[in-house]
């Protein structure tokens, strides 16, 4: 048990670092190639944070496990609001002036909602798999057209934008760049398959369901990226892109990272599923969008707004291991 944890650790870290470098390396290499600032730091550099976890639920899905991928995909969303969004928010209140940002959450909204429909039969089936990745690529091409337009006609400066572009590497060698982008290539599944069979080992000696390890111990390791990106993010004081990593990173999720089990493992799906982790998905949705959008007309989460949020974190745990 004691070697199980250990490689449960280590090839968590490797997972987060493998992912970093892989999107240094694709960004780097992308800049050198000429393409715009802009369009890598709403695709590469915006999917990066989401990078564990598509890699994680993939190699789930492939060994058999896709409740574990459909709980991580699920408990990631969980994590970012509550317990990532919820701290951030409590270290220092958030402001938004991003119209990108105000955009996209009222599709994370819909999207939350029609993967929740989609869980609600306990099916999931490749249909509604490859449903939700057209989706995905709908909602990146979309975001691009939009964000070109807006930059080219109407000259705003959008400050996710800005911030999402300030991340992208400069002047690195095609060479080290390549290297970067391989290392994390091959990195990148090995340690998601270390991470999937280590994780399933622990929750057979514990007694869980491989639902439970992707919506506890996968999701909030996956999470961490965001974490990281959104603690950075308030000392640079780039609240939007603070937000941004979070929203984006929920989108993903439930587009990219959900899709998968789908496409690769579709089939039966736990019941506490639907009974339990999709509709507190969707209300910590729902409470995000509500106390973002105020009366005022101000975009601004405020410290008591995180700690609302933050609980709710609190409360999931104690739903989940009672």
């Amino acid at each position: 048990m004691f070697i199980e944890v250990l490689i449960l650790i280590i090839s968590l870290i490797a997972l987060i670092y493998s992912a970093d470098k892989f999107v240094f390396g694709a960004a780097a290499i992308a800049r050198n190639y000429g393409i715009a600032p802009m369009i890598i730091g709403l695709t590469i550099v915006a999917m990066g944070s989401s990078a564990p976890e598509m890699v994680v639920a993939a190699t789930a899905s492939l060994q058999g496990a896709p409740d574990t991928a459909i709980g991580n995909a699920i408990g990631s969303n969980i994590t970012n609001i509550a317990l990532v969004l919820g701290l951030t928010a409590l270290c220092k209140p958030l402001a938004v002036s991003s119209l990108t940002l105000k955009r996209e959450l009222p599709i994370l909204l819909i999207v939350t909602f029609i993967a929740s429909y989609m869980m609600f039969d306990l099916n999931f089936s490749f249909i509604e798999g490859l449903l939700l990745m057209v989706g995905f690529l709908v909602f990146i091409i979309s975001l691009l057209m939009v964000s070109i337009k807006q930059v080219k006609h109407h000259k705003i400066e959008d400050p996710m934008i800005a911030e999402a572009q300030s991340e992208i590497p400069e002047n690195v060698n095609n060479l080290v760049a390549l290297a970067w982008l391989v290392f994390g290539l091959v990195l990148l599944p090995l340690s998601a398959n270390y991470l999937v069979e280590s994780a399933t080992v622990i929750a057979k000696a514990l007694g869980m369901s491989d639902l439970v390890i992707g919506l506890t111990i996968i999701a909030i390791g996956t999470s961490l990226p965001e974490l990281a990106a959104s603690v950075v993010s308030i000392i640079k004081k780039e609240d939007d892109l603070a937000l941004g990593n979070i929203i984006g990173s929920n989108i993903f999720n439930i587009l990219a990272v959900l899709a998968l089990p789908g496409l690769i493992a579709p089939g039966v799906v736990d019941s506490e599923v639907a009974s339990r982790d999709v509709p507190y998905m969707m209300a910590l949705t729902i409470l995000l969008f509500a106390l973002c959008f105020s009366r005022s007309g101000h975009f601004r989460i405020t410290r008591v707004k995180g700690g609302v949020i933050f609980i709710g974190f609190i409360v999931y745990q104690y739903l989940i291991f009672t």
